[in-house]
């Protein structure tokens, strides 16, 4: 087929199994959701710490025992570190053209990030169980 014959084909029938993978949308969905719920336990959360600001150790320990507050905890560390593996997930396929060092990155960021989350959220449990 000469050059000039490609250039007649349809733009659909030179980009058919180029397209989308089909996980574009459902990432950017969870990015958003993951963002609208950050900025409710955001809020939630500044308000917990600026109202036990003052306090002593023994109040700040009774209010994180408390079941509804050690729910929210980690329920904002788990969607926070998980809105984080998002966006740095965007910002290595954009910007590293290395595929072994895409691959080593976003596992790295997922390790640490799923570390992270356990680390934290036995934290909280220890303190609400009274451990």
């Amino acid at each position: 087929m000469s050059a000039n014959a490609k250039d007649l084909r349809h733009p659909l029938k030179r980009a058919r199994g180029l397209g989308s993978a089909q996980f574009g949308v459902s990432h950017w969905w969870t990015q958003r959701t993951t963002a609208t719920a950050l900025v409710v336990l955001g809020l939630w959360f500044v308000v917990l710490v600026l109202g036990h600001l003052h306090s002593d150790y023994a109040t700040v320990r009774a209010m994180v025992a408390k079941p509804w507050n050690a729910v929210l905890l980690i329920a904002f560390l788990v969607t926070m570190f998980w809105h984080a593996v998002l966006g740095l997930q965007v910002v290595v396929e954009d910007y590293v053209h290395t595929r072994w060092k895409e691959i080593f990155l976003l596992v790295a960021i997922k390790f640490i990030a799923v570390l992270s989350v356990l680390a934290g959220t036995l934290a909280v449990l220890r303190i609400a169980l009274g451990a």
